[in-house]
């Protein structure tokens, strides 16, 4: 946060339901070092009013739609894009591994589940305000076992493995990778499923980013 440290944090609250954001409100606005300047229900409203209000953070909720997909992903992503020095708070209901590292790697500071108390979602939303993180305990145990997890895969990727990595990162196909190795594609696939497990990641494209960060390709 920049500026006179003394202010309220300057908070939006990013949620579909128009009940949970008035409840979220209420709650932080007992708190006298959290002000929320502003509301949206959308992708395209929140980037709206993002632009308009400039706050420090922004409390997001991962399902921002009726449909699959976890629009605040793209969300984070995006204000981490257009206003990097705004901080997002993830605060949803849904926690699963996945789910907590996606929103790491898209830009969260934090991720908090909603049934988190007052004390704890003030706290969470100071320390993505100036800079650090926040993380639950159950969302902190996700990152770890995660992180965990790749590194353990990193020690035991076998040679065809690695083959396969590098071809992905070439950005082969599946039947370019199975030609190159005089392997099937079906077996191709096999190995892509090893790699993505063992590197804790859930797709290919993540698997090869990963990778990439630790030096493999």
């Amino acid at each position: 946060m920049t500026g006179d440290q003394d202010r309220p944090i300057r908070t939006v609250l990013v949620d579909d339901h128009a009940l949970l954001r008035e409840g979220l409100r209420s709650l932080l606005d007992r708190d006298t070092a959290v002000e929320v300047v502003g509301e949206a229900d959308s992708f395209v409203s929140a980037l709206a009013e993002i632009a308009r209000c400039r706050p420090d953070v922004v409390v997001v909720d991962l399902k921002l739609t009726a449909g699959a997909d976890y629009e605040g992903l793209r969300l984070i992503e995006e204000i981490s894009r257009v206003h990097p020095a705004v901080a997002s708070l993830v605060l949803t209901t849904f926690l699963d591994d996945d789910l907590v590292i996606r929103a790491v790697r898209a830009g969260a500071r934090g991720y908090v589940v909603k049934d988190v108390d007052t004390t704890e979602l003030v706290r969470a939303v100071r320390a993505v305000a100036t800079g650090g993180s926040a993380f639950d305990p159950r969302s902190a145990t996700s990152v770890l076992r995660t992180v965990s997890g790749a590194r353990d895969g990193v020690l035991d990727l076998t040679d065809r493995e690695r083959d396969v990595l590098k071809s992905l990162a070439a950005g082969k196909s599946n039947a370019e990778i199975g030609g190159l190795l005089f392997i099937s594609e079906s077996t191709v696939k096999f190995h892509i499923r090893n790699l993505i497990r063992k590197l804790g990641v859930s797709n290919r494209t993540d698997a090869v980013y990963v990778a990439s960060k630790r030096g493999l390709v």
